[in-house]
């Protein structure tokens, strides 16, 4: 590319706890974007965040923008519409960059390529509330899909503060699709390996993911929209069908289990879990109705663990495969498909 012009975007929504460490790290990289843009969701905390975004444009330019309340990928659509730059790069408002996040994920941009480039992207930490590291190199060692079928069984693996966005790749595939809440990342990823982009990923530990009990993971909209993005992927991939549900129900146990630690409520998991149960091939929906009562507290959870030795096995279906085989067949739960909910989303 000759040019490399770069715009780094921040949606703010009720962000007044963290958006001030996500600017300065901005301010503090070592390869400083061309602008840099805040864009106010129609935030409701009194204008709080909004004052210590005013507060930091008066150290470095920062043009803050304001539109009413449509989620983050509204947000995200709305900076790149008002900007110029071809690389874009995306930050949440309680993520954080090192400060050798953009000058890293610049670099295969310069490097000459058989196919366009639509994005770079890095390893992250995992940090909690405090910002205490939990994991140091969060991706394992994840690269870039190479097939549909590796892109439909697991997530992308890409985290939106860890890229560097070409806006030519980002506006011919539609950007994000705001109907979605949660996912919406993996779906533009998604879309732009199916346009037939590049991908490059920068083995290097560039920025920080936050997830705390305010993330959307643990919010009441993210379920519905885990919900949208996989019918979107079944009416777009029915050939795949028992690899998209089997993805999303164990991602769902995942986020389930990761709830009950934080102490978030835990209704939506379950109710998500039951709803697309009935889609899951049988031995999967009666491990299901022998592992659910051992999903309901971390009490529960720790005693079947321990009662299954399911640390050895590595995967959460071998984890309820040894709940089910440590309940007596006694008082094992029939289960009865007539008495779960519709398939339908409601």
């Amino acid at each position: 590319m000759t040019d490399i012009s770069i715009v780094a975007i921040i949606p703010l929504y009720n962000g007044a706890k963290w958006i001030d460490g996500a600017v300065r790290s901005v301010f503090a990289q070592t390869l400083q974007p061309d602008e840099f843009i805040v864009v106010d969701d129609g935030s409701t905390d009194g204008g709080a965040g909004i004052a210590i975004v005013e507060r930091l444009a008066r150290e470095r330019p920062i043009t803050l923008l304001r539109k009413e309340n449509g989620g983050q990928s509204a947000a995200r659509n709305f900076g790149v519409a008002h900007s110029t730059s071809a690389l874009v790069a995306l930050l949440d408002q309680d993520d954080e960059w090192y400060p050798n996040h953009l000058e890293e994920l610049v670099k295969p941009y310069h490097e000459k390529r058989d196919r366009p480039l639509a994005l770079t992207y890095s390893h992250l930490s995992h940090v909690d509330e405090k910002g205490l590291v939990v994991r140091r190199r969060l991706l394992g060692g994840w690269s870039p899909k190479q097939t549909l079928a590796e892109c439909l069984v697991n997530d992308m693996g890409i985290q939106p503060s860890a890229t560097l966005i070409s806006r030519k790749a980002f506006d011919v595939v539609g950007g994000f699709d705001e109907s979605l809440s949660c996912y919406e990342d993996d779906d533009l990823f998604l879309r732009l390996f199916r346009a037939g982009y590049d991908m490059a990923f920068v083995d290097k530990i560039c920025s920080f993911w936050r997830i705390h009990t305010g993330s959307c993971m643990h919010s009441d909209n993210m379920w519905r929209s885990i919900r949208l993005y996989m019918d979107k992927q079944l009416r777009e991939f029915p050939e795949y069908k028992d690899l998209i549900v089997r993805r999303f129900f164990m991602n769902a146990i995942h986020l389930h289990l990761r709830s009950l630690k934080a102490g978030a409520p835990l209704m939506n998991s379950i109710a998500f879990m039951r709803e697309i149960g009935p889609l899951l091939p049988l031995r999967h929906r009666l491990l299901l109705a022998g592992g659910a009562p051992f999903l309901q507290t971390e009490k529960r959870f720790e005693l079947a663990r321990k009662a299954g030795h399911a640390v050895r096995y590595g995967t959460v279906m071998s984890f309820i495969e040894n709940i089910i085989e440590a309940i007596p067949k006694s008082s094992r739960v029939p289960f009865d498909h007539r008495s779960w909910p519709s398939q339908k989303w409601s």
